[in-house]
């Protein structure tokens, strides 16, 4: 029986876990964005968290601390450089998890772990909006409609030919 037992072991042992965690929390760092499973992402997120709270305090026995449970340069650098001063009035709640559905070969429940800090469209969703995207399609209605009223104007002076035809429908008729 689970009494009591808070950790989810998520099938490994202990230092594949803590690798797995290691590394997953280094990609979350770099790339401030992944696709997992749900239960890895609610494990990265207890994981991770403290993790960021330490790095608001940019100190060398932070960064080591920090060094200990990533084993990445880069992704250290990257959280006390870049991540921390956006975070720094933030009292925590760093990683959102977003539900995507389920993984075609085995059903797991995926998700998307992100930081909060860095999804531009949840931030600014007007400036998402405003922005223009190019697509090939064709010309707008606007640009049409210029092109057809001066299609249009050199056909109305052709007057005499449209009589013609009116003139010749009109033999045609009382034949």
């Amino acid at each position: 029986m689970r009494h009591s037992r808070v950790i989810n072991h998520l099938g490994r042992t202990s230092s594949h876990r803590k690798a797995m965690l290691a590394n997953m929390a280094t990609s979350l760092i770099l790339h401030k964005r992944i696709t997992t499973t749900t239960a890895k992402a609610k494990a990265l997120r207890t994981y991770v968290e403290p993790l960021i709270t330490k790095s608001k305090d940019d100190s060398t026995h932070s960064r080591r601390v920090v060094f200990s449970y990533l084993k990445d340069k880069e992704a250290v650098a990257e959280l006390f450089r870049e991540i921390s001063p956006k975070i720094s009035e933030r009292p925590g709640g760093y990683t959102r998890i977003l539900k995507t559905g389920h993984r075609i070969g085995d059903n797991a429940d995926m998700c998307i772990v992100e930081l909060v800090d860095y999804n531009e469209a949840m931030l600014g969703g007007g400036e998402a909006a405003k922005t223009k995207t190019t697509r090939r399609r064709k010309p707008s209605k606007k640009k049409e409609e210029g092109a057809v009223v001066e299609a249009k104007a050199p056909k109305a002076t052709k007057a005499p030919k449209a009589e013609k035809t009116e003139s010749s429908e009109g033999d045609s008729a009382a034949e």
